[in-house]
């Protein structure tokens, strides 16, 4: 009865101790300790909802046609409903953020919620929901990374120096990869669904195969279900992970400071992959190549910033480190394991291209000080 009782008086609990914050204030204003902790958990918590769905939604959707009321859909719109409710509460109260996180936190939430509505008016008239690299994914996509990178910057201005700091950055930075990466997921998934297709074992349902090759005006033969599962140029896997993923743990490496960042965010989401991949296939869902060349890649950014050189000559010696391990992890985990098609012959691109982002990197996090060292509590 008592815990009856407990339950039922919650929420009325919780607005009671949330409505005296709820007033009007401008972005940077002192925010208290307890609702500090209380937003930012709340921020963990709708992302972890995010992700999870996000695992499921793409496994699903190699099995299935699309479903608007897919239970992976429901998972990460809980994630979505809280990020904007967390959205607004910063923007109203101006507590938790500083003017530039709020902004960017709006905008990435702005631009989620309008990706929306152009997603489903895309898969009304083309049908299909397995591209991940189609324009109106790429803008939920885009509109994580604002949200994600807005909490990132608010963490990192307003949170008290100490452990919490750092595991809590390390841990926003790693969303922040997850998400990044999200549309290899295509070609890992990919890579397997047409190795099973082959086999005359196919993951996918008969509709979604017949829907594929029905939109390229064929039958359901090789070719078809070569276009399906892997969509892509080869070189855009490696390219992508070479560049996009690769100077993500270089900014977290800048802004945790701590050795062995970059190297800690790859085993955490590598961890999550496997842990992730048995439950779906259990569940009857297809499996995917889990990238754990991504762990040779990180050793390599964390090396690069042990070596003691000038901040500008760094990313020269990092990008050829890094690249090594990107590409060097690729083939090892193709001979050992499996991994998905990544062009070796695109190492330049990619190196010519890290090495152009790095750069930039050092240059913005000392212009508006997102190092480490320049870290204060800014705002409680």
């Amino acid at each position: 009865m008592n815990s009856g009782m407990s339950l039922k008086q919650a929420p009325a609990r919780i607005i009671g101790w949330a409505l005296p914050y709820w007033t009007r204030g401008a972005a940077g204003r002192e925010t208290p300790e307890e609702l500090f902790r209380v937003l930012y958990f709340g921020w963990l918590v709708a992302f972890v909802f995010k992700v999870l769905g996000a695992s499921w939604d793409v496994s699903w959707h190699f099995r299935w046609l699309r479903d608007d009321l897919a239970p992976p859909h429901l998972l990460n719109t809980v994630g979505t409903v809280l990020a904007v409710a967390l959205t607004i509460v910063h923007w109203y109260t101006g507590y938790g953020v500083d003017r530039t996180a709020s902004r960017l936190i709006q905008w990435g939430t702005g631009t989620f919620l309008i990706a929306i509505p152009l997603d489903l008016i895309n898969h009304r008239i083309n049908g299909l929901d397995i591209t991940a690299w189609s324009p109106s994914h790429a803008l939920l996509f885009i509109g994580t990374a604002l949200m994600i990178a807005g909490v990132i910057r608010g963490w990192f201005v307003t949170a008290p120096a100490g452990r919490l700091r750092t595991v809590v950055l390390t841990c926003l930075f790693g969303f922040f990869l997850e998400n990044a990466i999200f549309p290899s997921q295509h070609q890992e998934y990919g890579v397997l669904g047409l190795a099973a297709w082959i086999r005359g074992e196919p993951d996918a349902e008969p509709q979604l195969l017949n829907f594929a090759a029905e939109s390229l005006g064929r039958p359901v033969d090789l070719v078809a279900i070569q276009n399906f599962s892997l969509p892509v140029p080869d070189a855009v896997y490696s390219v992508y992970a070479g560049v996009v993923g690769m100077i993500i743990l270089v900014m977290a490496r800048i802004m945790v400071g701590r050795t062995g960042t970059a190297t800690m965010i790859a085993i955490g989401y590598l961890a999550y992959r496997m842990l992730i991949w048995p439950l779906l296939v259990a569940g009857g869902f297809p499996g995917s190549a889990i990238p754990f060349f991504l762990l040779l890649a990180a050793l390599a950014v964390d090396l690069a910033f042990l070596v003691p050189l000038p901040a500008y000559v760094r990313p020269l010696v990092g990008t050829a480190l890094v690249t090594a391990g990107v590409y060097g992890g690729l083939y090892l985990q193709d001979l050992l394991l499996e991994a998905p098609p990544y062009a070796p012959s695109s190492w330049p691109l990619a190196a010519g291209l890290l090495v152009a982002v790095w750069l930039l990197a050092e240059v913005f996090t000392r212009r508006y000080r997102l190092r480490a060292e320049d870290a204060v509590a800014a705002v409680h």
